[in-house]
């Protein structure tokens, strides 16, 4: 898979690991690729955990499906029937 990130968005993304070597932060990156891949993740764990930390960041940008699937816990990621 390959994602295209606007010019400005990847700026904004590198400053992010700049100051987070310049200052330090709770959650540390050394490059945007790993600081993708943890936003990444998070957004899927919120996605099937509704209880979980990362559902707020879903909620916020209205991309919790108003279905009752979406409501339900997942142990694994995919659809239930993959597990």
């Amino acid at each position: 898979m390959q994602i295209e990130i606007s010019p400005g968005v990847l700026k904004d993304l590198a400053y992010m690991i700049t100051l987070h070597k310049k200052a330090g932060a709770p959650n540390p990156f050394d490059n945007v690729s790993d600081l993708l891949a943890y936003i990444l993740a998070s957004v899927a764990d919120g996605s099937r955990r509704p209880g979980a930390w990362e559902r707020s960041m879903l909620e916020a940008m209205r991309l919790v499906a108003e279905c009752p699937e979406h409501q339900e816990y997942r142990a694994n990621y995919g659809p239930p029937t993959d597990n």
